[in-house]
């Protein structure tokens, strides 16, 4: 083999998708001769009482560990615990498991096994869900996990990193539910300042602030009757959390400054890129609020877990790209297998968004999915070098080029210098947090 990563037509398996069946056996610890069995995407270990794998031993966290199920097989990933995990009796934070593994947790050691038979998934006879689209039988599975999903009133967690495309899945959900018709209202808690949280979802009476000169309602009475999704869940702060669970135990809020309750008739829909459990061990996310909000648990693979998915992405944004500008349509043209080649050779930190925004800068610049600019989608542009000024484009065209590459630059030194925490990154550079999480976004950084 060399070593290469080629570019693959999506090939669906007319049945349904395979997926490999896994044991997970206690054989030392209180808990010796538990055992499950499953074909989950991912399994959670710890004391919790909604893991896959419950332990009673006091040294195990909460959420301990959890196993996910990869193309490249099972990895174990710790999931911030107070006594680690070990993988045939080394310590690791995020490793491969193979057959016969043993895992330890705390005092409790787990043998890990892969089950001869498989489990097969079904698949949505789609290659599209709402505004998702995908030929393989990854995604196909995930629109038919959604499609079941959306026929309910559930309650649901969006899980994936960012620029996957979460928000187009709680649209998905939303739009093909029996709510379809009502508001479909999206709150992004990462870029609220923490004081307005309260008001923007539960709203607030006139005169319950400086600065509230009238009443206002919040995001929970505006999606009545419809979907509220709130984007980057994780973000939301602490003091904030206990109102949350009881606006969706009993689906009444109460505004700020408001003696009484109202209530609100809503389907709810979180997203986050944070591992919400890992905050839960930090004491930084309710261990309730986790549990009434992964009613419906969806994780959006990353675009490197379906690549053969690129050809069919590409033609349908290039069409997004030019209705989105006002431009006339074009013909999409397959890129050459040289491009293709290079594009699934990319690591695509920022996922879609971040295929999203070759395009653009490709329809934007040539009028054509542009090689030259996949370089500034591989490497983070701090280490790519200053791009040539293109003295061929009309001066505003040039200057916006450039200016996006100041910012690609100087976001990625700067949330990396921070450490990866957006806030310090928005101090530091004296810049509205909530503008730093655009800029972060329009440039797929993260």
């Amino acid at each position: 083999m060399s070593g290469r990563t080629e570019l693959i037509p999506a090939q669906t398996p007319a049945s349904g998708l395979p997926v490999q069946r896994v044991n997970l056996e206690v054989s030392a610890g209180p808990d010796a001769g538990t055992t499950v069995s499953s074909s989950a995407e991912k399994l959670t270990l710890g004391t919790a009482p909604g893991n896959d794998l419950v332990l009673t031993d006091t040294t195990v966290s909460r959420f301990h560990a959890e196993l996910v199920r990869e193309r490249g097989g099972y990895r174990v990933k710790d999931l911030g615990s107070t006594n680690g995990t070990r993988v045939d009796h080394v310590r690791v934070q995020d490793a491969y498991v193979a057959d016969g593994s043993t895992l330890t947790f705390g005092g409790t050691t787990v043998r890990f096994s892969l089950v001869a038979t498989r489990d097969v998934l079904p698949l949505h006879p789609e290659p599209h869900f709402g505004g998702l689209v995908g030929e393989s039988a990854v995604m196909r599975a995930l629109f038919a996990q959604l499609a079941r999903l959306a026929a309910t009133d559930a309650t649901v967690l969006v899980e994936g990193e960012s620029g996957t495309g979460k928000e187009l899945v709680a649209e998905a959900l939303h739009q093909a539910s029996p709510r379809a018709s009502g508001p479909f209202v999206v709150v992004d808690c990462g870029s609220i300042p923490s004081e307005l949280v309260e008001s923007e979802l539960f709203g607030h009476e006139k005169g319950a602030f400086t600065g509230a000169t009238h009443e206002r309602r919040g995001a929970f009475e505006a999606a009545s009757g419809g979907t509220l999704f709130l984007d980057e869940l994780g973000e939301l702060p602490l003091a904030v959390q206990p109102k949350l669970l009881r606006a969706l135990e009993r689906r009444q809020v109460k505004r700020v400054g408001a003696d009484g309750y109202r209530s609100v008739d809503v389907r709810f829909v979180a997203a986050t890129h944070r591992d919400l459990r890992e905050a839960v061990n930090r004491g930084q996310f309710r261990e309730d609020l986790y549990f009434r909000l992964a009613v419906g648990m969806v994780r959006v693979p990353p675009l490197r877990a379906h690549l053969e998915d690129l050809p069919h992405l590409l033609e349908h944004l290039w069409a997004e790209t030019f209705r989105s500008l006002g431009l006339p349509p074009r013909p999409f043209t397959a890129p050459s297998p040289e491009t293709l080649h290079q594009l699934s050779t990319l690591p695509w930190r920022g996922n879609v968004r971040e295929l999203r925004n070759f395009v653009e800068r490709s329809v934007a610049l040539s009028g054509a999915l542009d090689a030259s600019f996949l370089q500034a989608a591989s490497v983070p542009a701090a280490s790519a070098g200053a791009p040539t000024v293109r003295v061929e484009l009309p001066y505003k065209e040039a200057k916006e080029a450039w200016l996006a590459h100041f910012e690609e630059t100087y976001l990625r030194q700067r949330l990396a210098a921070s450490g990866g925490n957006v806030s310090q990154m928005a101090r530091e550079a004296e810049v509205d947090r909530a503008h730093v999480i655009k800029l972060l976004r329009k440039h797929a950084v993260r």
